[in-house]
């Protein structure tokens, strides 16, 4: 390992659980410690150690145009210029508000927060309050943030690290989740016959992207959409990693279908910390300062946020966008699959966009139960001989890639390259 990486994780380590801000980075799940990264540029990360790797984590998905995107970075030096935070409305706010009501179709009206887990606390909550019910439904294995009622049977680094989803959360708190299996509209229309009356809301990863990338099966959103308004269901779309990245109005946009509420976050602050949540408007009237729902936030609106924001969201209505980023990410996504092939690796790889998993499986998952077998130990092998060789992906077995439009040709055609190398190797080794 590098080693100003090493002494910076041991220093890390007497001062910062687990040596991380949040649990994924600390590489448990593939063993070994993490690097720490001094910059990126484009598509390109560069540790502490001047090593360069290509990266497809991308902050875990808000950087679509890159590290360092130059409009982005020429914007926050000139917002900084005139302040860092005010604590009261400034025009950009209203900007971004107007930018994504007019690019997603679910949404009426948006509140801004500072974080997907702010955003996805603050949805909960005005459902329960526009309902007047208490029981919220949930897939196994979708990752919502780090919100009590929305940890059990959590994906993300609950999964990866395959700790209980509850411990500090009070049972009763617990007991007003109902979990289903993602991608099973029957096992919700059973549901939601028996305990329709009782039940607030549901919301769901449209595209499952924290227990690896799996897909909506054919029907499966639209099933849910009618479910739920039948049965005066908030339905909610956490788009914190959909949004923008599939299309300019995200999933809803992809599969043509309106939630009532829609979370969102990452993307939306062009790499700042930022959340969002937006719906029908009959029901984001119920929020302070209009309504009753309390929920503030000091930091929400930041300037620098906010502005950072506008640029990206413009630069994303530019033609011909989406359609490059599609064609990086099938050519990434078809080099992949033919070099598992190649080396007759059991893997299968899922993709919607620019998200993409490798699932060291021999079949395609559709839900938790199906990717939970996945080999985390022959992915933590693949992790690291591809991290040897200059890519940087998810310490996770079952998070996902991220294509991003600084990615080249060629930096794809190395990545796919290497992993045909890798997986080649992989045939023989023992730890395989």
């Amino acid at each position: 390992m590098a080693t100003l990486s090493r002494k910076l994780f041991e220093k890390a380590r007497e001062l910062i659980p687990g040596g991380v801000n949040s649990p994924v980075r600390a590489f448990k799940a593939v063993g070994g410690e993490p690097l720490f990264f001094a910059r990126g540029a484009g598509a390109l990360l560069y540790d502490v150690d001047g090593n360069e790797y290509i990266d497809y984590v991308m902050s875990w998905g808000p950087l679509i145009f890159g590290h360092a995107q130059p409009e982005i970075v020429r914007e926050l030096q000139e917002a900084a210029k005139d302040g860092t935070s005010f604590g009261a409305p400034n025009p950009h706010e209203v900007e971004l508000a107007r930018l994504v009501v007019e690019s997603v179709s679910g949404i009426e009206k948006v509140r801004m927060v500072n974080s997907g887990t702010e955003a996805t606390l603050s949805a909960l909550r005005l459902a329960r309050a526009f309902t007047g019910r208490e029981l919220v439904v949930k897939m196994e294995g979708c990752y919502h943030g780090h919100v009590d009622a929305l940890l059990v049977k959590a994906g993300s680094g609950v999964a990866t690290l395959g700790i209980p989803g509850t411990p500090g959360i009070p049972a009763r708190v617990a007991e007003q989740t109902l979990v289903l299996p993602y991608n099973d509209l029957d096992a919700f229309a059973r549901l939601a016959k028996e305990r329709g009356r009782e039940i607030a809301c549901l919301i769901v990863e449209p595209v499952a992207a924290n227990m690896g990338v799996i897909p909506p099966r054919r029907g499966y959103l639209e099933g849910l959409r009618e479910i739920t308004a039948k049965h005066d269901i908030v339905l909610i779309f956490d788009e914190v990693i959909t949004g923008f990245r599939l299309a300019l109005g995200g999933a809803q946009e992809l599969y043509r279908i309106s939630p009532d509420l829609t979370t969102l976050g990452k993307i939306l602050g062009g790499g700042l910390p930022i959340g969002a949540y937006g719906g029908r408007e009959e029901i984001m009237d119920r929020v302070a300062p209009e309504g009753d729902v309390y929920q503030a936030g000091t930091l929400a609106g930041n300037p620098l946020a906010m502005r950072a924001g506008i640029v990206m969201l413009k630069q994303l209505r530019q033609p011909g966008i989406y359609a490059k980023l599609e064609a990086l990410s099938e050519r990434l996504a078809r080099g992949l699959t033919a070099a598992a092939e190649e080396a007759g690796t059991p893997a299968r790889l899922t993709r919607v966009g620019s998200l993409m998993t490798l699932f060291f499986l021999g079949a395609d998952p559709t839900d938790w139960t199906t990717a939970a077998p996945a080999d985390a130990k022959r992915f933590g092998s693949y992790f690291h001989r591809m991290l040897e060789r200059g890519i940087y992906q998810a310490p996770s077995q079952f998070e996902a890639l991220f294509v991003s439009l600084a990615h080249t040709e060629e930096q794809i055609d190395r990545t796919i390259a290497t992993a045909r190398e890798t997986l080649k190797t992989m045939r023989w080794a023992p730890e395989a």
